[in-house]
Parts: C-alpha cells; sequence; structure tokens
C-alpha cells in the first residue's frame, strides 16, 4: 500500500539542478522548511521531456525556476522568493515549531 504524501503547499516548483536561479529559490524554500512540495526536473533523464511538456501547457514558455500556482506561472527567482516570504513563511515557522515540540 503506498503511503499518501501530505502536502503542505499548493504549488508545483519546474527547475533545472545547473540553474543558478533555480538554486536560489530551492535554496531559500530549504532553509526555511517550505520543503513539502512537488517539483519537477526538467532536464531529468527519465521524465524531463513530460516535465517540459507540462511546463510548455502552463506558462507557454520552457523557463526555470518556474512556479505554478492557481494554474498561473511565475518565472522569476525573486518574484518567486518575495511571494513565498509574503504567503509561506509565516506557516512555515508555525509548522517548525510544531515538528520542535514534538520531539
Amino acid at each position: 500500500m503506498r503511503k499518501e504524501i501530505k502536502r503542505e503547499w499548493d504549488f508545483e516548483l519546474f527547475f533545472k539542478p545547473d540553474c543558478p536561479f533555480c538554486l536560489k529559490v530551492l535554496n531559500y524554500f530549504k532553509k526555511n522548511d517550505i520543503i513539502k512540495f512537488p517539483s519537477y526536473n526538467i532536464e531529468d533523464v527519465v521524465s524531463g521531456y513530460e516535465n517540459q511538456d507540462k511546463l510548455y501547457e502552463v506558462g507557454g514558455k520552457v523557463q526555470v525556476p518556474c512556479m505554478v500556482i492557481d494554474g498561473k506561472a511565475m518565472y522569476e527567482s525573486d518574484d518567486i522568493i518575495a511571494y513565498a516570504k509574503e504567503n509561506f513563511l509565516e506557516k512555515a515557522k508555525e509548522n517548525k515549531a510544531k515538528r520542535e515540540e514534538n520531539k
């Protein structure tokens, strides 16, 4: 039986592992415990083309990093981080505090 993964955040992130702007976003999310979200490596050997197609369908281009939220694509790393600060950071801090209490 496959365990259901609880999604903390309702967005998807498309990235390339060698893209410095993608790494900037991924590092910010990791540093601030914004970590339970689906992400898609568009250069993945197994599913890269499929991920590129999905990215193109959503935003009309294959540019990363790209955060898709509410069906809309957001492309610039600084914009993605600013959105995360405004919308995810407080909840991430609360979640981290709860995890530390339960230790």
